[in-house]
């Protein structure tokens, strides 16, 4: 979700909105290969549960360079899904699904820096904001990685 941190990887891109993904529900448990936990979309049985995001205009020049950064055929996969914007109207997108999950693995705290921005940033309900802030991360001991990944809040 965060605007930085896809403009870093793909360059500019604009936001089209905020949608739900209803019947679904963010998890940290896709196994990255840093040995943390990233985002995933998860398939929820229980009703009235959604996942909430923004939706990027992404160039199709851009999506090569974010499927490697996503690690398409590693660890992701593409899946398109339709999605609601605030408003009402129904669009479908593309996003990552994690092949490779662990429930064990907590996201590093920059990890979940990222997500909180872009929660924050869009605008998206306290609520909502307050399930990914009771997410438990920790600390990357790769220190130099961890200051790479906040310098672009800078």
């Amino acid at each position: 979700m965060s605007a930085p941190r896809l403009g870093e990887r793909v360059g500019i891109t604009s936001v089209v909105g905020v949608a739900t993904l209803a019947n679904h529900v963010l998890q940290f448990h896709k196994q990255s290969d840093d040995g943390s936990a990233k985002c995933n979309i998860a398939y929820a049985t229980e009703r009235d549960v959604f996942v909430l995001g923004v939706v990027f205009d992404l160039p199709e020049s851009g999506k090569p360079a974010l499927d490697r950064f996503e690690g398409v055929g590693q660890g992701y996969e593409v899946r398109t899904v339709t999605v609601t914007l605030v408003g009402g109207q129904d669009i479908k997108v593309f996003t990552y699904w994690a092949t490779k999950i662990d429930p064990r693995l907590k996201p590093y705290h920059w990890y979940k820096h990222h997500v909180l921005h872009g929660a924050r940033t869009a605008g998206l309900s306290d609520r909502y904001i307050a399930r990914i802030e009771a997410v438990e991360s920790i600390e990357d001991p790769n220190a130099d990685r961890h200051r790479r990944q906040m310098n672009m809040y800078r």
